[in-house]
């Protein structure tokens, strides 16, 4: 049986969601590949029904993460005047590694700031109130 929630300690979302882990027991993992988000928490059972990052992980990439790829490349460019080859010998993997690789921290911080600020879409109160039904409940009492 899951614990009631009350009994979780409180847990950072950049702590727990940046390394992929489940932000209510920080013992089970948010992801089952790459970027898929699992079912629920094989440790504690949270369901990740509530975690929809949409488009977030991107739209962070690709304003901040990126940005210092970019500049690395223009950079090479201005300064050195290198031939195409080592712009894509270079360019490529630096773009790929400041584009692809913070993905997963990032979508993991989103999911468990969801969790950890009850954020949620209209229409989603019923899922919250089950989620956390056990915290109020201990509230009342």
């Amino acid at each position: 049986m899951v614990e009631p929630v009350s009994n979780w300690p409180r847990r950072s979302a950049i702590e727990t969601g940046a390394l992929g882990r489940c932000p209510r027991c920080g013992d089970g993992h948010i992801f089952r590949g790459f970027l898929t988000v699992r079912d629920h928490c094989e440790v504690c059972g949270l369901d990740y029904s509530f975690a929809d990052p949409a488009d977030g992980p991107a739209v962070f990439v690709q304003l901040f993460a990126c940005v210092p790829g970019v500049i690395f490349i223009v950079m090479l460019e201005i300064m050195a005047r290198p031939p195409l080859w080592v712009h894509i010998a270079v360019g490529i993997p630096v773009l790929i590694l400041t584009t692809i690789l913070p993905l997963r921290p990032i979508k993991g911080w989103l999911v468990a700031a969801q969790y950890v600020t009850k954020a949620q879409e209209a229409g989603t109160a019923d899922l919250w109130a089950k989620l956390h039904k056990d915290r109020e409940d201990k509230r009342a009492e």
